[in-house]
């Protein structure tokens, strides 16, 4: 069975990232964070089953910015975790003045939230009610 493993973000801070992951993913722990005095900083967060890499601009990159348009533009419209507890991660990510993406509509299966992370990126956090693919995915 395929799954995903990790994904490789680079953000302007992984300090903020690792602010706003611990929201959305409580599970998701630190595996590494190297600081290094002579290169970028990078680091891994997740579970036993997948993490993301997170790390910092380089390759010479002077001024790093974020010019991506979601859904216009070539590259990452939105993240999407599947989440417990969606209440609870929404009225955190709101306590800390987190944006908020587009409404999802009201489904009989699921609860979908989006919000924007500090870098601009786009998370779709998803709560399953069934376990039956047919009423869990809605392609209507």
């Amino acid at each position: 069975m395929t799954r995903l493993e990790h994904l490789n973000i680079t953000v302007p801070d992984i300090d903020a990232a690792l602010a706003f992951l611990t929201i959305i993913a409580p599970d998701f722990k630190v595996r590494k964070d190297v600081k290094s005095h002579t290169s970028h900083r990078w680091a891994h967060v997740g579970n036993e089953q997948c993490y993301f890499a997170l790390q910092e601009p380089h390759l010479d990159s002077l001024s790093p910015s974020n010019a991506q348009k979601a859904y216009k533009n070539f590259g990452v419209n939105h993240i999407a975790l599947v989440v417990e507890s969606i209440e609870i991660i929404e009225e955190n990510l709101v306590k800390e003045g987190y944006r908020r993406g587009i409404l999802a509509p009201e489904e009989a299966y699921r609860k979908r939230a989006y919000f924007f992370d500090a870098a601009g990126f786009e998370w779709e956090l998803t709560e399953y009610l069934s376990d039956n693919p047919d009423e869990m995915y809605l392609y209507e």
